[in-house]
């Protein structure tokens, strides 16, 4: 005789009995299939712009690797329970390969062998980025807000043109509201997120920007 769970009730019983304490999740990811050769795949929460979902596109991004991004839908792994509206959480699937769209799925060919340490390593190594930008969490807000900054009179065309990070610098003063995140910064410029992370440091040592507490959302 055989037994068969549904495959998301683990996060249905743990959200029914942590109900309470899900106003503390500012962010979540669900690993799925990290081990097979194929891409990276991230699959956005419900939310959509979520810090979760721009952090991630934003590390893929500045990987510059073969990726792919899937809008929300409400089918999936334990993400859709996270996701449902009731909770509406801001979780994300990071996986490789989608469940289902390669021929070894359910068969006796999805076994060990489908794993590759290489593959394992690259997710790995990709999932500390993400947790390290998210780590940083950096909210900034423009102290010179009213038309742009005499810039070259701090030196920063200079310091910063060599590096091709004049643009960089542009929209990070521009969009240091207080309102957008670095990884929101990085997306909408399309630009790597550790070059605009580079140049909120520098515009703060020069006093163009002062950090802020960053409120959850």
């Amino acid at each position: 005789r055989f037994l068969f769970v549904p495959g998301t009730i683990g996060a249905i019983a743990w959200l029914a009995r942590n109900e309470a304490n899900t106003k503390r999740i500012k962010h979540g990811l669900v690993l799925s299939g990290l081990g097979d050769p194929g891409a990276i795949t991230y699959k956005k929460s419900r939310q959509a712009t979520a810090l979760i979902d721009q952090t991630v596109i934003a590390v893929l991004k500045e990987a510059n690797v073969q990726h792919a991004i899937e809008e929300f839908s409400p089918y999936g792994y334990d993400e859709r329970q996270f996701c449902s509206p009731g909770f509406n959480l801001p979780v994300g699937r990071f996986s490789r390969t989608p469940f289902g769209t390669y021929p070894q799925y359910h068969t006796s060919l999805d076994n060990p062998d489908f794993v590759k340490p290489a593959a394992l390593a690259d997710s790995l190594k990709t999932l500390l980025k993400i947790v390290d930008a998210l780590e940083a969490d950096e909210l900034y807000l423009n102290t010179k807000p009213k038309c742009e900054p005499q810039l070259g009179r701090h030196g920063l065309y200079k310091e910063l043109s060599g590096s091709g990070d004049t643009m960089a610098m542009l929209w990070v003063l521009n969009l240091s509201d207080g309102q957008h995140r670095l990884p929101e910064i990085a997306e909408r410029a399309s630009m790597p997120l550790e070059s605009i992370r580079r140049v909120a440091r520098v515009l703060e040592s020069h006093g163009l920007l002062s950090r802020v507490h960053a409120p959850s959302r």
